[in-house]
């Protein structure tokens, strides 16, 4: 399989970063499934409990991590997005063809997989930016990974911008955009994302650099939220409309600042991965896309007896050409996918994840039918509350936990826990249906489900970066497994006989998922207990990743 050459230098990794978080907001997808569902329930005559199953589809789909993250230790990052443009052109092409009725009667089995294709597209988006970037920036995880799981969930409201204001509330219109546009933006975005040269010692910009991404990120939420509301509720000139949208894109081109400032205005201080590729004669090093991690050789003192990397260790007995019997990791160092099934850690977080993420999703997928039940005509502003709160969720998770895991060494799954916490009060608000407190309680539910995403930085850190691509995705397919036992199996099931008992194919009451909201409100009680169970086992892990007060990584010797 060929390999890409890294590249070496300050600036490519932060070009690169600006280039995905243009295709983070693609991968997006999954998160107009309320946009468009009332369509494909009133022009193909779908039940409620057939949307629910189709809004599973998209979980699965874009859960289904697998095969991308498996392909991640083997493709170059351009033939990742190449597949995932391919399954987005498809798959929403057979869904636009269907709702736009140029071509009729297509079974109900093959819409299913039609969005199954479809929204996989956003998995290996999110595969091969988040696992090129971990990579290029490995001392930033928590902010990293929060800051591209946040911009999925704002993508959402970036949709609903251009859904409200560009496509004139059209389903059709929408899923033509998401068969051609996404395509062509990741596209135009390929050539960018690549791994480049780590840095190998703290750099004192970084930090600043990404607190300027996160800024312009919530700006950007902010306004897409207004925007969204002002859309909604005032009727806006054309042009206006066209004026909003481009100071949007304005937005989204903001990380490219970074890298100008570095060209223009160049520091003194040389970076690491500079100062490597000079003592190298400038010569490239062809790696694949997830090279091994250094993590092992960075824990304290309560690891200190097994300080010695597993490369160290082969190079070692390569040389004497004996191969002897080589120990097990430990958490904190490089688990293959196999390794990780036996640890009772990662299933603690496996099923902690499935009762938030699952709740959080059951909200998602039904937004517009319990906006309906709940007397709310247009759920426009609905889905946009949620994406931003979902967004703020993500983004405080990751800037959260990450003080506190340097300065208290508090895993990050004590944040995943309070935050499943507060999601059964919301649950209970979202049950007893008094008038107006939708809205916060789909605020609330958007926090919650964003803080889950705690455990794409978790997995990386309890078991390793080599292999992340593959155990970050394994996490992430309790998320369709979720969906299915609390959205289709349950939501859209008690919904279905509420409205026959009125006789409607729409039901309309707080009764439509009273009991659905009791439900999860005890689901996500069991889930609070889980991360309690899981925190108390991995504290002293914590306490020796991060001992010195940061993760720090080792320089990674030559040809490695």
């Amino acid at each position: 399989m060929p390999k890409l050459v890294e590249k070496t230098g300050s600036r490519p990794p932060w070009v690169g970063l600006a280039a995905a978080i243009w295709v983070q907001m693609a991968a997006g997808t999954a998160s107009t499934f309320p946009l468009y569902s009332a369509a494909l329930k009133s022009v193909l005559g779908f039940n409620q409990q057939q949307v629910t199953i189709l809004g599973v589809a998209g979980e699965l789909g874009g859960n289904m991590g697998l095969l991308p993250g498996y392909a991640s230790n083997m493709l170059p990052p351009w033939e990742m997005l190449l597949i995932g443009i391919s399954s987005c052109f498809l798959g929403y092409g057979v869904l636009w063809l269907s709702l736009s009725q140029i071509v009729h009667d297509l079974p109900f089995w093959l819409l299913f997989i039609a969005l199954v294709i479809a929204t996989n597209s956003c998995s290996w988006f999110m595969t091969t930016s988040l696992v090129t970037n971990m990579r290029n920036f490995p001392m930033s995880r928590g902010p990293l990974a929060g800051l591209l799981k946040a911009l999925i969930g704002i993508s959402g409201a970036a949709y609903t911008v251009l859904f409200s204001m560009l496509l004139h509330h059209s389903a059709s219109n929408l899923l033509l955009f998401l068969t051609v546009g996404i395509p062509v933006l990741c596209l135009a975005s390929m050539y960018f994302i690549r791994p480049c040269v780590p840095a190998t010692g703290e750099d004192p910009s970084e930090p600043v650099y990404f607190a300027f991404l996160l800024g312009t990120s919530i700006l950007l939420a902010a306004y897409l939220v207004v925007t969204t509301v002002v859309s909604e509720v005032y009727s806006l000139p054309s042009v206006l409309r066209y004026v909003l949208v481009a100071v949007m894109v304005l937005f989204l081109f903001s990380p490219l600042a970074i890298p100008i400032k570095m060209t223009l205005f160049r520091s003194n201080v040389k970076s690491s991965s500079d100062n490597l590729a000079k003592e190298e004669g400038e010569s490239p090093q062809e790696e694949p896309l997830l090279i091994s991690s250094t993590s092992d050789s960075n824990l304290g003192s309560p690891l200190k007896g097994d300080d010695v990397s597993d490369m160290d260790i082969l190079l070692a007995e390569g040389e004497s050409g004996i191969l002897k019997n080589k120990r097990k990791p430990r958490r904190g160092e490089d688990f293959k996918v196999g390794q990780v099934f036996v640890k009772a850690d990662f299933w603690l977080l496996w099923f902690a994840y499935l009762l938030g993420m699952g709740s959080g999703v059951t909200v998602s997928n039904n937004l517009a039918q319990i906006g309906f039940a709940y007397g709310i005509k247009d759920t426009t502003v609905l889905v946009c509350i949620f994406s931003f709160f979902n967004f703020t969720g993500r983004l405080a998770s990751g800037a959260l936990s990450e003080h506190f895991v340097k300065s208290r060494m508090l895993p990050r799954t004590l944040w995943m826990g309070a935050s499943q916490l507060v999601m059964v009060f919301t649950f209970l608000l979202f049950a007893m249906a008094i008038d107006h407190t939708i809205y916060v309680a789909t605020a609330l539910a958007g926090i919650g489900m964003g803080f889950q995403l705690l455990s794409i930085a978790t997995i990386s850190e309890l078991f390793g970066l080599r292999h992340f691509g593959i155990n970050f995705n394994v996490i992430l397919l309790a998320n369709p497994i979720g969906a299915s036992l609390f959205s289709a199996l349950l939501a859209g099931y008690i919904y279905d006989k509420e409205a026959e008992k009125q006789g409607n194919p729409t039901c309309i009451g707080p009764d439509c998922f009273r009991v659905t909201f009791l439900v999860l409100a005890g689901v996500c009680g069991l889930g609070t207990l889980l991360t309690v169970i899981l925190t108390v086992r991995i504290r002293p892990v914590y306490q020796a990743l991060y001992a010195s007060g940061s993760f720090k990584l080792q320089p990674q010797s030559a040809g490695h």
